[in-house]
């Protein structure tokens, strides 16, 4: 490859300042998060009772966004892991992506369980006293695990980005050059490098992948230890995994358009990358539905009392809005938009990708709050209020403001370092001019 179209992939890569409409989107997320600081303050300073939630509802949307975010972390090794170590060239430009939106969902997960301690400061007896018999510890473990193995997909492959933001002195300014340095500095592009990082990353995505498993397994073994109507099922971590796999590649989509769109990437995120991952939704759109049907199938067929409530309030009853609304929006509606060629188009496709986020959100929401409103033995000489859960602002606050958190995660990792690899990027363009050429 000559020097002018290297320069020139470099030029198009290279991280952008916030323009107007970016230095808006920051401000919004920041009034957002610290409103959902505000909020937490709150919690801390009266306790639990500012939430909605009680003696038979102790689990509300804080563990849902606890199971929200751990579901689009997987989209870490699915595109970084799975598809790299199938050697499919076109997620090139995604890798990066999938990665940061991984990261910043496993944080999120973390942070969100903290909040739904009545005693944060507590905290540690979970690492001085934790039991092995407990499910909750192996979650612990596994999301650590998780955590650092996706953070280190994620440095590694930006160490030859690194070597080449270094070289952009002026433009980078006094901090960022300070923070390159420091990342990168040590990083000389020779060949016992390069071999080192290849093998090391290899390592790492085929590692990632059990532990991803583990991580999404070992959430739904919280629900299902639990005997209770609704999580009381052995498809729960298979109904997990692939709802994961789901929500995680809308993500992606999602963050594709908005990327490609804001800081003019049509060249790197083609149409052909929507049209793939329209393809990939379908796909694991369908395994999700294969799921949802045989875990109501089931319980239906036998229809335990217990069982009979909780079904009769999903498909008919207090939640059936909600229901039929998360599964027309995260399934239903983005298979019919996707199956065809002309809704794998960019815009289309993002508006799909929106769906199964939004849809899968809500989907969580009713994986935790109907089976606690329908316990096995009946409520008796309550407060009308324990019958039902309606969150609290506080909480709409919080969990919004974990939401703004991650987006801000992504948005200012977006500005100081490529949201798509360069040194990737330039190889595989050289070996596609070679293939062209012979």
């Amino acid at each position: 490859m000559d020097k002018l179209k290297e320069d020139k992939i470099i030029a198009d890569l290279l991280p952008q300042e916030f323009g107007k409409q970016g230095r808006i989107w920051v401000i919004c997320l920041l009034f957002f998060a610290a409103l959902g600081v505000f909020a937490y303050g709150r919690q801390l300073y009266y306790g639990l009772e500012v939430t909605a939630m009680r003696d038979y509802a102790s689990w509300g949307i804080y563990i849902s966004n606890f199971v929200f975010f751990v579901a689009i972390s997987l989209v870490g090794s699915l595109i970084t892991a799975v598809l790299r170590l199938t050697n499919v060239k076109w997620s090139t430009p995604l890798t990066r992506i999938a990665e940061i939106i991984a990261v910043s969902a496993i944080t999120f997960a973390s942070l969100i369980i903290i909040v739904d301690m009545g005693r944060p400061e507590r905290f540690y007896n979970l690492f001085l006293h934790g039991r092995l018999q407990s499910p909750i510890i192996w979650d612990v473990i596994v999301i650590t695990t998780y955590f650092f193995i996706s953070l280190l997909l994620l440095y590694f492959p930006l160490l030859p980005d690194l070597k080449i933001m270094i070289g952009f002195k002026e433009r980078n300014g006094k901090w960022l050059q300070k923070l390159y340095e420091f990342l990168g500095s040590f990083w000389k592009n020779t060949k016992a490098q390069f071999k080192i990082t290849d093998k090391a990353i290899n390592i790492l995505a085929i590692a990632i992948i059990p532990v991803a498993f583990s991580i999404h397994t070992v959430t739904s073994w919280l629900f299902a230890t639990t005997y209770r109507p609704g999580w009381d099922s052995t498809n729960f971590g298979a109904y997990f995994i692939s709802g994961a796999f789901l929500v995680g590649a809308g993500g992606v989509v999602v963050a594709m358009y908005i990327f490609r769109t804001h800081y003019k990437l049509e060249k790197y995120i083609t149409n052909d990358h929507f049209d793939r991952m329209g393809k990939v939704l379908v796909l694991l759109a369908l395994l999700y539905l294969y799921f949802n049907f045989n875990e109501f199938l089931v319980p239906a067929f036998k229809m335990k009392k217990s069982e009979e409530e909780h079904l009769l309030g999903l498909f008919t009853g207090e939640f059936a809005p909600i229901f039929w609304f998360a599964i027309f929006t995260s399934m239903f509606i983005p298979i019919f938009i996707l199956l065809f060629k002309k809704g794998r188009r960019p815009l289309p496709a993002f508006i799909a990708g929106i769906l199964v986020v939004v849809g899968s959100w809500f989907k969580r929401f009713l994986i935790v709050t109907p089976t606690l409103l329908h316990p096995f033995l009946p409520m008796h000489d309550v407060p009308a209020n324990y019958h039902h859960y309606i969150p609290t602002w506080e909480e709409w606050a919080i969990a919004g403001g974990s939401l703004a958190g991650a987006l801000l995660v992504i948005t200012f990792f977006a500005r100081i370092f490529p949201i798509i690899p360069i040194h990737e990027t330039i190889i595989e363009t050289e070996s596609l001019e070679n293939e062209k050429h012979f």
